[in-house]
């Protein structure tokens, strides 16, 4: 593993709309998103492209300048397509590339990553550890409610690396998107992000909150010493309490027998801590809010129900709620932004048009 460990940049909720970008429009995007790229890069480097993309607020103006519905959930899945068909062909002369996708796309991260190192002589191990570990922490070390449907993971030719990724709630109908960065921090499951953004703030099973790191301790404990068939009468013991009202301390979708085989095999594997737990083969959200109720409610050890978001997806409000508008860094996204479009090889048309949404976005 690199020791450049990720750290997630923040999070955006968004309204969940279905459908497709129109092929019209798609190709534009395309375009557009090809040549800011390229403006981008070559003032600042690859480098630079991933933390600009990793941050939220400059990915959504980026998604608004491109045509996209500003407030929309396919802006996330629609702008990482074009951007990956934009520079298809360029990746080696900009140093920068683009795995995975939407659904079944996502799921070949890996095998894209893999044969992007064979190409570029790069050990593709730690950018396959970091895609499946990002996606890990999004989907069972904070249970949120949001599935995660699609995942999207930017790198250059030296290895730095960022994620974007995004969640589904049905019941909401509302999508959150996940960014990440890969750069030095000190875990992956501890505090790992620098912003955390969302529509609104609820209840979450927070595994990776600073206050959550003595359930993490014990939570590797209990599958370490604790023989798997006890983990088991305690989780049965578990199911018969008359729980508190509490959305993530639910047991209902919990069956102690169907998780036997999981909690046997992690025994036999003897994880060293919460990491090394949390990326096991077949280890996913119920094992992790099963062993997490063990912890709260046998040994006393409770993990933090912090909702980990903090900001809205949106530049703030003008209101201060849910905090204070960013100015400097909304003043940056757009001017940074305006520069790429000066820059880029485009039709007087279309740089009329990218200007027009970019001075929309500057009054909103």
């Amino acid at each position: 593993m690199s020791a450049a460990i990720p750290r997630r940049t923040g999070i955006a909720n968004l309204p969940l709309h279905y459908g497709k970008a129109p092929p019209w429009l798609f190709e534009r995007m395309t375009r557009l998103a090809r040549e800011i790229t390229i403006a981008v890069v070559s003032d600042f480097g690859p480098d630079e492209m991933l933390k600009r993309l990793s941050h939220p607020y400059w990915f959504q103006a980026f998604g608004c300048v491109l045509g996209f519905d500003w407030h929309s959930s396919g802006v996330t899945t629609t702008l990482c397509g074009a951007l990956k068909e934009g520079i298809r062909g360029l990746e080696k002369d900009l140093g920068l590339f683009v795995a995975g996708g939407k659904g079944k796309t996502s799921r070949r991260t890996p095998e894209e990553l893999e044969r992007w190192g064979e190409y570029l002589s790069l050990n593709p191990k730690p950018l396959v550890y970091a895609s499946r570990m990002s996606a890990k922490v999004d989907n069972a070390a904070v249970q949120d409610g949001y599935q995660l449907y699609h995942h999207s993971f930017l790198f250059t030719k030296k290895g730095s690396w960022a994620v974007i990724q995004q969640g589904m709630n049905e019941t909401k109908r509302y999508a959150r998107r996940y960014h990440w960065l890969g750069e030095q921090v000190s875990s992956f499951v501890n505090e790992p992000h620098s912003a955390v953004l969302s529509e609104g703030r609820g209840q979450a099973l927070n595994l990776v909150a600073q206050e959550s790191d003595p359930a993490r301790t014990t939570i590797a404990e209990i599958v370490t010493g604790q023989k798997p068939h006890e983990i088991i009468t305690d989780l049965k013991k578990i199911k018969t309490l008359d729980l508190p009202p509490r959305h993530y301390l639910t047991t209902r979708d919990l069956h102690p027998d169907s998780i036997s085989r999981i909690i046997l095999s992690t025994y036999e594997r003897q994880p060293k801590d919460f990491e090394q737990l949390l990326g096991l083969s077949g280890v996913g959200p119920k094992t992790i809010r099963a062993l997490s109720l063990i912890s709260e409610l046998v040994y006393g050890v409770a993990p933090s129900y912090r909702d980990p978001a903090r900001y809205s997806f949106a530049h703030g409000g003008k209101d201060g709620i849910p905090y204070p508008v960013d100015r400097k860094t909304y003043d940056q996204s757009i001017e940074l932004l305006r520069k790429a479009i000066n820059r880029a090889k485009l039709g007087i048309r279309e740089k009329n048009e990218a200007e027009g949404r970019l001075r929309k976005l500057g009054i909103l």
